[in-house]
């Protein structure tokens, strides 16, 4: 087995000694081919192979979920990567059923909101990019988790709805006319916001009737 196999997915330093199965030490073996750039340190422990080693390009989203787990890619990472807001993202933002925590490497900065376990699971989906398969937020729990864990959100009105969507997160309205309801029905019943996404609930469904 060559470094080149791990391809682009995270490999714990003990997995190294399949490469190389008469190293004595493989912390310092680490360092050195951390040194070398052959393989980039994630977090303590946690390495994944150079684009140079393996020839591949690095995936933030399988990074973000092996880095710290259980936890998906969402909020506005997700929905950037479903092409719904403009603006860039310069983190990988997740939720996990873990304590909160915050990761930088030289890949990036990747957060993780905590989020109840019951919650956890709705509207979660495994989608493939750059030759890696993630977990990731559909876009309705996307928009969700936005909405429920932006600290001091209450949009309890039908125009503030709009505004916030329209002008603050400049959100594609096209894009929830073709939202699956049931998805933000599913979050709102188990949701300490729950007010605010029977909110959004109402406002798709006035857009679909004009």
């Amino acid at each position: 087995m060559n470094l080149e196999d791990f391809r682009n997915t995270p490999f714990r330093m003990q997995d190294l000694s399949s490469v190389f199965p008469n190293c004595a030490n493989l912390k310092m073996k680490a360092k050195r081919l951390e040194y070398d750039g052959d393989i980039i340190r994630l977090k303590k422990g946690l390495y994944v192979a150079s684009p140079l080693t393996s020839r591949m390009e690095l995936s933030p989203f399988l990074l973000a979920n092996h880095i710290y787990g259980p936890s998906y890619v969402s909020m506005q990472t997700a929905l950037r990567y479903y092409g719904f807001i403009p603006e860039a993202v310069y983190s990988v933002q997740s939720m996990t059923t873990g304590v909160a925590r915050d990761y930088e490497n030289t890949v990036g900065t990747f957060n993780y909101i905590h989020v109840p376990a019951r919650y956890y699971n709705i509207g979660v989906t495994m989608k493939e990019s750059t030759g890696a398969t993630f977990m990731i937020a559909t876009p309705e729990k996307a928009l969700c988790d936005l909405m429920v864990f932006t600290p001091n959100l209450n949009l309890r009105f039908q125009t503030s709805m709009r505004d916030y969507l329209e002008d603050d997160i400049r959100f594609d309205m096209d894009a929830l006319l073709n939202f699956d309801l049931d998805i933000i029905k599913d979050c709102a019943e188990v949701s300490r916001k729950k007010t605010m996404l029977n909110q959004l609930i109402k406002f798709i469904e006035n857009e679909r009737n004009i």
